[in-house]
């Protein structure tokens, strides 16, 4: 089906944000649909932390709308939108260091009542990541960068999101692990998990994408398959050390 006969998961229609009399983000328009990858790429200062807080109801656009599953969520509160299904696995992971792995992991699930299924994708966490099992009862400060971030991945599914949102994932990693979070990326995605992954690395990031789209200095300077924008020569000279 064509992407204009569907509804995108997430729009960002317009957007315009200021932090005073600062811009932010100029005229940004994003569309994810469901069952895709998309990356957002960008350096430093180019607005990519603003596009989360955006897509997480911190910050609210000056001009432009958000929508979520075609409704207009700009003005909703953040707890509304876990609700609705959006889930963040934050930069640096920012776990709760004194609970244990099954508690950060509850944690995830603070919004939802249905005992079954919370029961069920607990269940679900440890299958797709074996080690967090065996990590369950350690509190999570005491755990490895890359069990952090397992840990990290399956908080933010407990929420049984429509929508995970990650913030530069592969930061603090080494080049082995990085591999391994975008493997485990890919294979949330396949369990029917639409993912939004900010990211410096482009190269990992493109690798399993379906689409991206590069952030400057506030604004979209570029988008389009994942396989086009990697032979992007501009691209390639600014991202990807071509």
């Amino acid at each position: 089906m064509a992407e204009e006969a569907r509804t995108p998961l997430l729009e960002f229609r317009d957007v315009n944000t200021f932090y005073g009399r600062i811009p932010v983000l100029k005229d940004v328009n994003y569309k994810i649909y469901p069952g895709e990858i998309v990356c957002l790429l960008g350096g430093n200062a180019s607005g990519k932390s603003t596009t989360m807080k955006t897509i997480l109801g911190i910050v609210k656009p000056t001009t432009g709308d958000v929508l979520f599953e075609g409704k207009v969520i700009s003005n909703a509160r953040t707890s509304e939108r876990i609700k609705m299904g959006i889930a963040t696995v934050p930069e640096n992971r920012r776990l709760f260091p004194h609970l244990t792995v099954l508690e950060n992991l509850e944690m995830g699930a603070y919004t939802r009542r249905d005992t079954e299924g919370i029961a069920a994708d607990l269940e679900r966490v440890y299958e797709v990541y074996p080690r967090v099992y065996e990590r369950r009862s350690q509190r999570a400060g005491t755990l490895s960068g890359g069990e952090q971030q397992m840990v990290a991945f399956g908080r933010a599914l407990m929420s049984s999101p429509k929508l995970i949102i990650m913030d530069e994932p592969s930061m603090g990693l080494s080049p082995a692990l990085v591999d391994q979070s975008f493997d485990t990326i890919a294979l949330i995605n396949k369990q029917g998990v639409s993912v939004f992954v900010v990211e410096q690395n482009a190269n990992a990031a493109l690798s399993i994408a379906d689409r991206g789209y590069v952030l400057q200095n506030g604004a979209v300077v570029m988008n389009g398959a994942a396989k086009d924008l990697m032979e992007n020569e501009e691209l390639k000279r600014a991202y990807l050390g071509g």
